[in-house]
């Protein structure tokens, strides 16, 4: 791959996920955003249309996805790093979403806290922050042997 062609995988991947980010009150249904905002949790539990509240979240981890794959392979230029890098992250998606919307069932039973930090891996491409220094070191562990 060309060196301009992956520079503007890089810049689309960032602009995507930034802007997955700065949108994320006009493109999706999360009534949890305001809810989550408040300090002191005090405030009511917000009702949950349920019909729009999965697909909002699975569209927006879908697009966070695109972008972080984009972002990967725009990095590393491997298709089987950005593959496994596919993989990992639908897979640990497919592990907290059905708890974070068990989370929202029992209106957090479980616990504000951990309610939201699992939120984060659903909505947010924090993954990503681990998948990049992973694949440097994969590609440094490479390079010395």
């Amino acid at each position: 791959m060309k060196r301009w062609q992956r520079v503007l995988l890089i810049i689309v991947g960032i602009a995507g996920i930034f802007s997955v980010r700065i949108f994320e009150e006009q493109w999706f249904y999360d009534p949890m955003l305001a809810y989550f905002k408040t300090v002191d949790f005090q405030s009511a539990f917000p009702p949950l249309d349920w019909s729009r509240l999965v697909p909002s979240h699975i569209l927006r981890f879908l697009l966070n996805l695109t972008f972080s794959l984009l972002l990967i392979h725009g990095i590393f230029g491997k298709k089987q790093w950005t593959k496994m890098s596919a993989w990992v992250i639908v897979g640990v998606f497919c592990i907290v979403f059905p708890i974070y919307l068990y989370c929202l069932y029992s209106e957090m039973s479980i616990g504000y806290l951990f309610t939201f930090y699992i939120r984060r891996f659903v909505i947010q491409p924090i993954l990503l922050l681990l998948l990049i220094p992973i694949l440097y070191y994969l590609r440094y562990q490479q390079r010395q042997s």
